[in-house]
């Protein structure tokens, strides 16, 4: 899939004027797919969907008011860090910013920050999705040969919260593209 303008004007509909940095996330998202092979677009659609719907396309940090009182919102005792939700796709635990960390090259354990960085969150986000890493299942069960299942998609993420909204979006990104 390429950035071209009627990919813009399709997100646009659904967030309104774009900023700089907003337009950089898609095409890191574009340039990660690249990367790591993710060409069907039904795919890339989604990831950009759930992008557009997590965050607005803009690598942010979970809310204080999301995370209070949760296990990943303590600092840790070794590293002194806390491990709540940030970037794309609101990477969280320890455990999971370790096993980026290996797969990046970039040391998010002492720095979960760096998860925040436009070409990192889209990464975790275009890793993570493709391999399942996040629940254990991946865009190729719902998009494949014989599957175009943009509602069920969001169980890659997080079970089926908001998922007719995002499959909206999907839909909008997909045919601005097809």
């Amino acid at each position: 899939m390429q950035s071209t303008p009627e990919l813009f004007d399709a997100i646009r509909s659904i967030l309104g004027p774009l900023s700089q940095p907003q337009v950089d996330t898609v095409n890191a998202i574009l340039q990660s797919c690249e990367n790591h092979g993710v060409t069907d677009h039904r795919q890339i659609a989604y990831i950009i969907a759930t992008g557009i719907h997590e965050c607005g396309l803009k690598p942010i940090p979970e809310s204080l008011g999301s995370r209070k009182g949760r296990r990943y919102n303590n600092p840790d005792p070794v590293t002194g860090q806390t491990y709540y939700g940030r970037g794309i796709v609101q990477l969280t635990w320890k455990d999971n910013y370790q096993t980026f960390a290996n797969l990046l090259h970039i040391d998010l354990v002492h720095n979960p920050d760096l998860a925040l960085q436009i070409p990192t969150a889209a990464e975790i986000a275009v890793i993570g999705m493709k391999g399942g890493m996040f629940t254990g299942v991946s865009l190729s069960k719902y998009f494949n040969d014989t599957i175009t299942d943009a509602i069920n998609c969001r169980k890659v993420i997080n079970g089926l919260d908001q998922a007719n909204l995002i499959a909206g979006y999907y839909g909008k990104v997909f045919n601005a593209t097809a």
